[in-house]
Formats: C-alpha cells, sequence, structure tokens
C-alpha cells in the first residue's frame, strides 16, 4: 500500500527572498504554470498585500490544478483576527488555501513579539480557526520550529498542537535558520507526531545552511511527514531552500520512497523536470548550474577514458539513473584526459560513425591533448569539438568565408560632458562566391556601449546571405573569460554558450593572446555548429 505525499512549492514566496531575485508579475505567472504542469500540490503565489508585485499577480491569479496558495501571518496581539488588517489582505486574495507564519520559539516571542507566550498561542489559534471559519485550507509555517523545540519542547509542541487543533489542515515544522541535522529532524519531527499531530498532518520546510535541506526534508519524511516544500532549484533565503529539482527525483525514482509513496507528479511529467529548471534559470538571467543533481549539464558527464569505456558497455557503470528519466542528456566530454571510447562515443552522439581501426581517431586526440596544452577545454565546449572532428575527418561543409574583421573602440566625451566607449566592428565574409561587409555598433537601446564582442557578434551575424534566416534566433546566453597564462604570454580562453528559438544550447571555444580574437573564434564556431545542425547545405 502507497501513502499519498503532498509536495509544496514556494518558488514564488521564498525563492523570491534569494538576493537578487525579483519576479514580475508575467515572470511569476510562467512559472507557475511551469509548475503546475509538473505536477507540484500546491504552489504558493507569495504574501498578498506585501509588495505591488504580489498584490497584482493574487488580482490575477492563475487557474491551476495545484492548489493555490496565499501565504502571510497569524494575527497581531491586541486586535481580533477579524480586525487585523494585514490578516485580512491575505484573507481577501481568495485563495482555497492559506499559509500563516507564526512563533514557536519562546526568545523569539519574547524578543521579536513581546508578548506572553500565551498571547502567541491565541493568535494561533484564532487566526487558524478564522481561516476555518472562512472555508480556507489552513496551514500553519511553525518558525523556527526545531530551535524552538531544543530550547522549549513543552512551548513548541504546544503551539503546533494549538494549531492542529484549531483545523489546521497542515502544520509545517520549518527549519528557519537552517542549522538542524537530519537526525535531529527525524527524532522531533518523530516527537510532533508521537505528542498527537498525525503524520498526515504534518509538513516540513527545510533551509539549506548546512548543505542538509534535502537530507533534513527525507529525515522528516521517514520519521512520518507527508507534505515536503521547497523551491525550484533550490532558491531562497541565504543559501536556498531544499531543492525540489533534487527531491521530486530521489522521491520518484529512489527506495524505499518511490514504492511507499505516491505523489501528484507523474513519470511523464518527470522527464520535464531538466527544462524546468532551466527555464527558471532563464527567467533569473542565470547560467544554470552544472553540477546540479538530475537536471546539471555535468550531471551525466563522463570525463575520464576508463568511465566512457564502461558506459558504452552498460550506462549503469556510472549513472544511478537513466538521464532521461527528467529530462536531460548524457554527454562523453571530450579533454586531455580522454581515451578513444570517449572519443568514438562523442562522436558516435554527434551522428558521425568512424572506424575503430581509423588511424584519424589517434591524429584527433593527439591535436586534442596539444590544443588543450595550448588553453583550449573541450569537456565544457561539445559543440566546438564537434566542428573541430568533423575538420580533422574532412566532413565539415564551408559554408562561408571571413576575409578580414576589425574592432575599434573610441573614448569620447557625450554631451554631457562625460566620458563614454563606442565600440564598432566591421566583417567582411565571402558567401556564394560573393564578399559582404557588414558594420555594427554595440550599443544598447538605451544608448550604453555593450562591448566590442558585442559588436563583433552584432557584425558577423548580421547578413550571411542565405543563410541569414537559419541563424536569426541565435541568442549569446554567456560569455566566460579566462587567462590560462600569466606575464608577457598570457593566453585568453572564450568560452560563450549559445542558444536558440528550439531551446538548443551549445557551448564553443576560442584561444588566442588577443581577447578578440579568441571571441571571434568561439562566435564563429556558435554560427557553423547551428547552420550544420539545421541541416544547411554549404
Amino acid at each position: 500500500m502507497t501513502e499519498r505525499l503532498y509536495i509544496y512549492d514556494t518558488t514564488l514566496r521564498d525563492g523570491q527572498q534569494t538576493q537578487g531575485v525579483q519576479f514580475s508579475t508575467p515572470e511569476k505567472h510562467a512559472i507557475a504554470k511551469t509548475l503546475d504542469a509538473l505536477g507540484v500540490d500546491y504552489i504558493e503565489g507569495g504574501w498578498p498585500g506585501a509588495n505591488p508585485t504580489d498584490s497584482e499577480f493574487f488580482a490575477e491569479a492563475p487557474k491551476t490544478r495545484a492548489t493555490f496558495t496565499a501565504f502571510g501571518m497569524t494575527k497581531r496581539a491586541g486586535r481580533s483576527a477579524e480586525n487585523d488588517d494585514v490578516l485580512a489582505e491575505v484573507m481577501n486574495a481568495n485563495t482555497p488555501a492559506v499559509c500563516l507564519v507564526g512563533k514557536t520559539h519562546d526568545f523569539h516571542v519574547d524578543t521579536a513579539l513581546g508578548i506572553s507566550l500565551e498571547e502567541n498561542l491565541d493568535n494561533i489559534r484564532a487566526s487558524v480557526a478564522h481561516m476555518v471559519a472562512q472555508g480556507r485550507e489552513a496551514l500553519f509555517d511553525a518558525e523556527h520550529f526545531f530551535d524552538g523545540y531544543k530550547a522549549n519542547a513543552p512551548y513548541a509542541l504546544e503551539c503546533v498542537l494549538a494549531a492542529y487543533h484549531a483545523g489546521a489542515r497542515w502544520v509545517v515544522l520549518c527549519d528557519t535558520n537552517g542549522g538542524t541535522l537530519p537526525s535531529e529532524i527525524h527524532d522531533i519531527t518523530r516527537a510532533v507526531i508521537e505528542a498527537g499531530v498525525p503524520g498526515d498532518h504534518v509538513g516540513i520546510h527545510t533551509h539549506n545552511d548546512t548543505e542538509n535541506a534535502v537530507a533534513g526534508s527525507l529525515a522528516a519524511i521517514d520519521a512520518g511527514a507527508r507534505q515536503v516544500q521547497g523551491t525550484l532549484n533550490g532558491l531562497g533565503e541565504r543559501c536556498g531552500n531544499a531543492n525540489l529539482t533534487t527531491l521530486i527525483p530521489t522521491l520518484l525514482l529512489k527506495e524505499p520512497y518511490a514504492s511507499a509513496f505516491e505523489t501528484g507528479i507523474s513519470k511523464d511529467a518527470l522527464k520535464s523536470l531538466t527544462l524546468a529548471s532551466r527555464q527558471l534559470d532563464d527567467i533569473l538571467n542565470r547560467v544554470p548550474m552544472r553540477q546540479a543533481p538530475y537536471v546539471g549539464a555535468s550531471a551525466f558527464a563522463h570525463k575520464a577514458g576508463l568511465h566512457a569505456s564502461a558506459i558504452l558497455k552498460d550506462p549503469t557503470t556510472y549513472e544511478h539513473i537513466d538521464p532521461e528519466t527528467v529530462g536531460n542528456a548524457r554527454i562523453i566530454p571530450m579533454s586531455n584526459q580522454a581515451g578513444q571510447s570517449n572519443l568514438r562515443r562523442r562522436l558516435a552522439d554527434a551522428g558521425i560513425e568512424v572506424d575503430p581501426g581509423d588511424p584519424a581517431l589517434a591524429r584527433i586526440l593527439e591535436e586534442i591533448k596539444r590544443r588543450e596544452a595550448e588553453g583550449y577545454t573541450y569537456d565544457s565546449a561539445q559543440a566546438s569539438f564537434e566542428l573541430f572532428a568533423r575538420r580533422e575527418l574532412g566532413i565539415m561543409p564551408e559554408y562561408f568565408e571571413v576575409k578580414r574583421y576589425k574592432v575599434t573602440v573610441e573614448r569620447r566625451k557625450n554631451k554631457y560632458n562625460r566620458m563614454v566607449s563606442l565600440s564598432e566592428a566591421v566583417v567582411v565574409v565571402k558567401v556564394d562566391g560573393e564578399k559582404k561587409l557588414s558594420v555594427s555598433e554595440s550599443l544598447d537601446e538605451s544608448g550604453s556601449d555593450r562591448g566590442p564582442v558585442n559588436a563583433l557578434s552584432k557584425a558577423l551575424g548580421k547578413d550571411l546571405g542565405r543563410y541569414q534566416a537559419v541563424i536569426d534566433d541565435i541568442q549569446l546566453v554567456d560569455f566566460k573569460v579566462r587567462i590560462t597564462q600569466g606575464g608577457t604570454e598570457a593566453v585568453t580562453r572564450v568560452i560563450i554558450d549559445s542558444e536558440d528559438g528550439q531551446g538548443r544550447r551549445w557551448s564553443t571555444v576560442g584561444v588566442s593572446p588577443n581577447i578578440v580574437d579568441a571571441s571571434f573564434d568561439a562566435l564563429l564556431d556558435a554560427i557553423n555548429w547551428k547552420l550544420l545542425h539545421e541541416g544547411v547545405a554549404a
């Protein structure tokens, strides 16, 4: 017999407390749509009345299969639940569920609220009862619960029991400071259940300040909690919340959880997890974390030759799940640690079949090692590797020829007598026997200079004749620069991440003592890879 486990997402509320994150209303709608398609049970939209964006979002509340939830706090002392204007803002959002945070640590009641312990209990009881009387599903976030339990267990328990007996559907135990270890979370969660709050009314909300948020959540589930809260990509205040992109696949794919529980997330929906993770990063204009479990670009990357050789025989030798289960993909990167197993697999993944005895394989490996000694890296620039290998094998089309390019950077005073920059690039290419000259400046819509590489990118992609329509949807999404040698012989390595309208992302590399030349080589590879993978004839 399986038990129901409920997944509660707080990306739009607790995730928005991440330093540097501020969602717009349209972005909140886009994220809510993604979460709902994934199949989470609850979507916490924010705190109505706390800021104009949240108020606007609740006024235009999305229609979701998930239970849409408003967040707020218990009523303040000295007034009734019916007459507390802050609580009224939350209730007036008219969401099916309301989650109220309240104090359960006696230190915070004394210091932060400045009221008696009994007054705090009355606030909890009255607030939860008011929600229930209004026909809402009531959740009580027991703030600082684990610290409070360790300081004064009887009082912390009294707080959560007060909420439960007042009608709370869920009593959520919060490790607000993120310092409680998994073994403590297990034992304290168990103590709550034994004290009288049934496990199917207990939730867990952890923070990642000791890198234990996921482990702590699993420990609470082991102890009997049946709701787990978290955020996509582990967003959240300070070090973040429990990462749902790690928790969800663990619960669905790993024992004993996979057999013991059912959730609202299907195996088919799980295949969209990697896309959901990257969509959130796109909204935040952040580069996805390569090492993220399950969904990271490196989560199923096999660099060592020994590993790649075994993967060719049976992927389970070095993979704990099939990457396609979560919508990810296996990568066999090329580097100076690579053997022929890596090379053949990587070529096969690119649709290139080479006989195992072909001497070109040894030649390619030697050339890779030589290039990496010069500063190249192909384990993080797979697109450039593919183009390089095709050229070595004589199967790379030549779409156009770059005849010359020039970049200038001018410093001058503007009409406000301030020194400003203006970057300009000229690129001459030969397409189908015809020379084409393109000139571009790097100014953005506000008139600010975006730099010489931006100007070069715009000029290179401005007029490629019959190929132009194919490359128009390319966007440069990340640009990384590293100096690989110091002193007067410094070498610059540039890695560029590009993306197209189909959601494909690829990385290219350029190396040169000159950062502009290195950037141009990486930009050139990005365009050639796009043309190649669109099946364009040269």
